[in-house]
C-alpha cells in the first residue's frame, strides 16, 4: 500500500480549502494546497459542484479505491451522518437537510465511508493535537480569537465543538469581551481615537500606554474567563489561534500571571499549525490508528 494519505477540507462561508496530508509524518504534503472562492447563498448544485472541482483536483490523480476526505465544516451540522442543518445562518440555505456526505459520494464516486466530517472549531483543534502545539496532551481547550470568539474541547484526543462564544461573560456575553470589535471599543473609550484593529494597536503599545492598559485588560479578562474552565474539566493546555493570537506577547503576561494568582498552571501555547491546522485536523479523522486511541 502507498503511504497513507487522506485529504484535508476546510470549508468557510466563502471559500473552501483543501490539501493532501500524509498520516505518517502528521504533516502537509508541499504544493498540494487548493483553494477556491465558493459563495455559500449559490444554489445546492452550484456549491457542491465547486467543492467537487476543488477535491478533485487536491486528489491529484490518487485512485478512487485509495481516496480519504476529511471535512472541517461550520455547524450546525449532522457531522456523524454528514447533514447540514444550516438554515439560520447567512449561509449554505440551499443545503438545509441535505445529505452531504452521500452527495459528495456520488459525484466523487467513492463510498461514503471514507468521508468524515468534523465541525471547524473542533478541527483546528484537533490539528494541533494530532500534529502541532497541543501533540501528546489529552485535555486541551482551543480558543480562536478574531473577528469572532471560536471555542473547542479536547479530552482524552477527541476535539468538539465547545460553542463558548454566547456563554454569559461580565455584563454579557463572552464574545462581546474576547473578540476584535472590544479592543476597538475600549481604547476608543480610554483614547477617543477609532482603531481599525488589533494589528494597529500592537504597533500602538509600543509608545502608547493606553494601547498597552487594553491588552493587559483583555489579559485579565481571558483569565477570568479561562479559570472556571479550565478546573471544570482538568484542562491542561490552551492553544490560541485566530488573528488576535499574532498579539500573544502583548497579553500573555497579564494573562498568565492572574491565572497563576488563581491557582491555575495550564499552560498556554499559540497555533503552530495556524491557517492549516483544520485541515490536519479534518484529515486525522481519517486516521484510524489515532482514532482507536480516542474512541
Amino acid at each position: 500500500m502507498e503511504k497513507p494519505v487522506a485529504l484535508g477540507v476546510d470549508i468557510g462561508g466563502s471559500h473552501i480549502t483543501a490539501a493532501l496530508i500524509d498520516l505518517e509524518t502528521r504533516s502537509l504534503i508541499k504544493n498540494s494546497i487548493r483553494r477556491s472562492a465558493v459563495n455559500s447563498q449559490e444554489s445546492k448544485e452550484t456549491i457542491l459542484s465547486a467543492w467537487v472541482e476543488i477535491i478533485n483536483d487536491a486528489f491529484d490523480g490518487l485512485p478512487n479505491d485509495a481516496r480519504f476526505v476529511g471535512i472541517a465544516m461550520p455547524g450546525p451540522f449532522d457531522y456523524e451522518d454528514g447533514i447540514s442543518l444550516i438554515k439560520d445562518q447567512d449561509k449554505f440555505k440551499s443545503l438545509y437537510q441535505i445529505n452531504v456526505k452521500q452527495e459528495l459520494a456520488n459525484r466523487l464516486v467513492i463510498s461514503t465511508d471514507n468521508i468524515h466530517f468534523i465541525n471547524d472549531a473542533a478541527g483546528f483543534l484537533q490539528g494541533e493535537v494530532f500534529a502541532g502545539a497541543a501533540k501528546g496532551n489529552a485535555n486541551v481547550l482551543g480558543l480562536t480569537l478574531g473577528t469572532g470568539l471560536g471555542s473547542s474541547i479536547c479530552i482524552n484526543h477527541k476535539a468538539t465543538d465547545a460553542d463558548l462564544w454566547n456563554s454569559e461573560f461580565l455584563d454579557g456575553i463572552a464574545e462581546d469581551y474576547l473578540a476584535t470589535r472590544w479592543f476597538v471599543k475600549r481604547y476608543n473609550q480610554l483614547s477617543g481615537i477609532n482603531l481599525d484593529g488589533v494589528k494597529e494597536l500592537v504597533t500602538a503599545a509600543k509608545t502608547d500606554h493606553l494601547a498597552t492598559q487594553v491588552f493587559m485588560e483583555f489579559g485579565y479578562n481571558l483569565a477570568q474567563f479561562l479559570i472556571p474552565i479550565i478546573n471544570k474539566h482538568k484542562i491542561d493546555t490552551v492553544i490560541v489561534g485566530g488573528n488576535i493570537a499574532q498579539a500573544f506577547s502583548e497579553f500573555s503576561p497579564e494573562l498568565i500571571a492572574t491565572l497563576k494568582g488563581n491557582g491555575v498552571y495550564a499552560t498556554i501555547k499559540i497555533s503552530e499549525l495556524k491557517e492549516h491546522a483544520a485541515l490536519i485536523g479534518a484529515a486525522s479523522c481519517c486516521d484510524e490508528r489515532f482514532n482507536s486511541i480516542s474512541s
